[in-house]
């Protein structure tokens, strides 16, 4: 490493951006360029939540996840047996993910949460409606994911009478060899 010139200590490199803080930047960006070759060209501060909405349709033609039209014999069906068609688009996962990125880039670059259009509640319903028509063109409607139960503490399972139903739980012990299934840690 060479000294730096002007406290003489070694220098090192900054650390390289996250993956995530690499696809915000670049994500903006896009936006940015989107924002300057819109017509008329658009400032951030004149954004609207309805102009968010005409990026992600923009963005619908570099997609790749397959939206089966309501007039395809194969709308609802998963797997399809052959090609058809139906237009390629961007998928929910994608789009919802890139408003997240997008509204923290705003953020970082001096907008106000208040006015931040990626947060919009245009936004929002349309993000709901592009994940309800492309479950059911799919076949495959999206659904939350369950949060995992918290496992209980071995203190919870103490306090019960020795010989209760619900079983000890010996905090030492694999969670298999646990007496009543009480201390969890198996499928279920």
């Amino acid at each position: 490493m060479d000294p730096d010139p002007v406290s003489g200590a070694a220098s090192t490199p900054a650390p390289s951006p996250s993956r995530y803080e690499s696809q915000k930047r670049r994500d903006w960006s896009t936006f940015q360029q989107y924002l300057r070759n819109h017509k008329p060209p658009l400032t951030l501060q004149r954004c609207s939540g309805a102009n968010v909405i005409e990026f992600l349709k923009y963005l619908d033609q570099f997609g790749k996840t397959k939206v089966h039209l309501t007039t395809c014999p194969y709308f609802g069906q998963p797997n399809p047996p052959v090609s058809c068609a139906c237009p390629l688009k961007q998928a929910w996962g994608s789009l919802d993910a890139l408003i997240g990125r997008l509204r923290a880039a705003y953020d970082e670059n001096g907008g106000s949460q208040e006015n931040n259009p990626f947060g919009a509640k245009a936004v929002k319903m349309y993000l709901r409606e592009v994940r309800e028509s492309q479950g059911k063109a799919r076949g495959v409607p999206y659904e939350k994911k369950k949060k995992k139960k918290r496992k209980r503490s071995a203190t919870a399972n103490v306090d019960d009478s020795a010989g209760s139903s619900r079983g000890y739980v010996d905090p030492g012990a694999d969670a298999d060899t646990n007496v009543g299934g009480g201390g969890g840690g198996g499928e279920s």
